[in-house]
């Protein structure tokens, strides 16, 4: 673990201090059709040593292991030079584990050596999130699988040349010798990160390291996540789903502020999303474009980007005004679904509907507002005052009783008080969990929601994660072992033992946007940023320390980076210092 946080304090000096590459151009001997017809990558690769051999087969056929722990430079040599010699005979055929310090997005690249025979040579590769995942076979027990991103598949390597493979989430590499009777020297296996190469703007630090760390990790899941669009983990499904971006973009804007993959994931489930259809298949995850692009359009201020949403946005609109009675009542159809946890829970599905549905109208009348479409602005709040009265069976599950406190249909006190904090983080969810954080500071319960948070997205970093998972439940850390060791005699394998629906065994993603909540939440309800006019205009400063005796950090906004400090006096109260950008005023609470 402490390899993991020196790798990624490297990677956030890096990021500050990193120039933009200029993009954009082809060669001159490419035709201007070519030239037009050409995507360029927005994104940039490193190239990362192994930090440790965790395990061997057959060692003995294997020499010179450690050189692969040499930092590397990707360039074949006819020199004599350190190397990993992999020798299989008749029958007997070496295999060793990588581990490479933490989760990555991108592939690996192989450096081969000169040998006797040019005749390429076969090895078997295997990626794991977990050490589990990459030393299993895919079969339906293990639920490993190569679905949407190759894990578990054959290469040939080049005598004396460079080859570059696969495009997942891993942290864990088993290679394999696949014939008999050759011999493999290797220069040097490198993992290469494929990122987005900018700087971490947003920042927390507070008395209390745990949380630093949640923070710093959902930091970190989300970076994987920001690629050429977008998406929701690095292994599985690497998709656009717009459940997932509300969470990951409020997680963007807090540590890296605008950027071009959020707009263009945006866009891109528009324009593949023609009416009446919902976006992914769900009707919940069109309300949640809705709710980006209000979150999204507070940030950034920008009208002319909002407008080119309008006709879009404004037809959406009024398919869902459609879909409630005179009385307040939803009627969607296709897609009802929340999160994965709450899905056979058919009250809790109906209610946070009901409540996501009624924030939805929320925003649409604030965007349509300040469209100039008042006629539209109307019908949606008018929409949502009949909501208002209708009172959803909110007590159903801990994701609808948070969505009843955002929705303003139940007061959050008493939500709190009934479901949220009766059993700490029991009932948590890592994508609707954001939303019952948001719920327990607008009850004022800051000591509980820290706490849970430090329960439960701690409870990963104490199984040995590097990222935050698809899906979470506290009960799996008895008897668990960690997922960055071999699973000892009488431990559980967390990884290949729990997970459900789509997601089960080792099909399940370790490296997932929608955890990123935390990292949000912690700037905005802890640091105690939040925005008030559109552009980052006007800023408010309320911070709710919980039990922490200080916290400080920084935020992005379209002018620059706020800076914040608060301090506890020792009579309890908060001492504040903060520093804006011109352009911002602040209102301090």
């Amino acid at each position: 673990m402490k390899r993991f946080w020196v790798y990624i304090s490297v990677l956030f000096f890096v990021s500050l201090h990193a120039e933009p590459e200029k993009k954009g151009i082809l060669p001159p001997v490419f035709s201007q059709k070519v030239s037009e017809l050409a995507q360029f990558d927005t994104r940039t690769r490193a190239y990362i040593s192994p930090v440790r051999i965790m395990w061997t087969q057959n060692e003995e056929l294997i020499a010179g292991a450690e050189n692969l722990l040499l930092p590397g430079n990707g360039q074949a040599t006819t020199a004599k030079t350190p190397k990993c010699i992999f020798t299989s005979k008749e029958g007997k055929r070496p295999s060793i584990l990588l581990d490479f310090g933490c989760e990555i997005q991108g592939g690996l690249q192989f450096v081969t050596c000169k040998r006797n025979v040019t005749k390429p040579i076969k090895i078997r590769v295997r990626l794991g999130e977990s050490v589990g995942e990459a030393m299993c076979e895919i079969t339906p027990e293990n639920g490993a699988t190569n679905d949407h991103a190759m894990r578990d598949y054959i290469i040939e390597l080049p005598w004396l040349g460079v080859c570059e493979v696969g495009n997942s989430g891993f942290r864990f590499v088993r290679i394999d010798m696949v014939e008999d009777n050759v011999s493999l020297p290797i220069k040097e296996i490198r993992a290469c990160l494929v990122y987005r190469d900018i700087p971490y703007l947003g920042s927390f630090r507070s008395s209390d390291p745990r949380v630093d760390s949640i923070w710093l990790t959902g930091a970190y899941t989300l970076h994987l996540n920001l690629q050429e669009y977008l998406v929701e983990a690095p292994k599985r499904d690497r998709l656009v789903w717009l459940g997932d971006l509300h969470p990951e973009v409020r997680t963007a804007l807090a540590v890296f502020g605008d950027n071009e993959a959020l707009s263009r994931g945006l866009d891109f489930a528009r324009d593949e999303t023609p009416l009446p259809g919902w976006m992914n298949g769900k009707c919940t995850y069109s309300l949640w474009w809705i709710l980006i692009h209000r979150d999204y359009y507070r940030y950034h201020g920008n009208l002319t980007y909002l407008k080119e949403q309008q006709p879009y946005l404004g037809k959406l609109l009024k398919i869902l005004i459609s879909n409630v009675d005179k009385q307040g009542n939803e009627h969607l159809e296709k897609g009802r679904f929340l999160d994965w946890p709450t899905s056979k829970n058919k009250k809790a599905v109906d209610s946070g509907i009901h409540a996501l549905m009624l924030m939805s109208l929320d925003a649409g009348a604030e965007m349509m507002s300040a469209l100039g479409d008042v006629g539209l602005a109307e019908q949606c709040s008018e929409t949502a005052s009949r909501m208002r009265e209708v009172i959803p069976e909110y007590t159903a599950s801990k994701q609808s009783a948070a969505l009843a406190v955002l929705a303003g249909i139940v007061p959050a006190e008493k939500a709190n008080k009934d479901v949220i904090q009766v059993g700490g983080a029991k009932g948590f969810s890592t994508f609707y969990g954001y939303y019952i954080l948001q719920a327990q500071g607008l009850a004022g319960d800051y000591v509980g929601a820290i706490q849970n948070m430090k329960e439960y997205w701690g409870g990963m970093l104490d199984l040995g994660a590097t990222t935050f998972w698809e899906d979470f439940d506290i009960d799996w850390k008895e008897n668990a072992s960690r997922i960055d060791e071999l699973t000892p005699p009488g431990k559980i394998d967390v990884h290949k033992t729990y997970g459900d629906y789509c997601y089960k065994g080792y099909r399940h993603s370790l490296a997932h946007g929608w955890a990123s909540g935390p990292t949000a939440w912690l700037s905005e309800y802890v640091l105690g940023v939040s925005i008030v006019e559109p552009g980052c205009k006007v800023v408010k400063i309320e911070p709710h320390l919980g039990a922490l005796q200080w916290v400080e950090g920084t935020f992005p906004t379209p002018y620059g980076v706020i800076k914040v400090r608060h301090n506890r006096r020792p009579d309890g109260s908060v001492e504040s210092e903060v520093e804006a950008p011109k352009g911002i005023k602040i209102i301090k609470r």
